[in-house]
């Protein structure tokens, strides 16, 4: 069984498991994103975030189409 990559939340800290070698076992893809709010996330962001930053950051994208 292979160890996967400990990480930590850019956003919030929180630490989770990234599971690139078995990416649909992986927490990020109960998010689903559009490339735009993919590029948006990459804008702000360089490395992997929790899930639920993820579905914030989603939220707030949207938001901030409409202001």
């Amino acid at each position: 069984m292979s160890e996967h990559e400990k990480k930590y939340c850019p956003r919030c800290s929180t630490s989770f498991e990234c599971k690139v070698g078995s990416i649909l076992l992986c927490q990020c893809t109960s998010v689903t994103l559009t490339e735009t709010e993919r590029n948006y996330l990459h804008e702000n962001y360089e490395d992997c975030l929790c899930a639920n930053c993820m579905k914030e950051l989603k939220i707030e994208f949207h938001q901030n189409l409409f202001k």
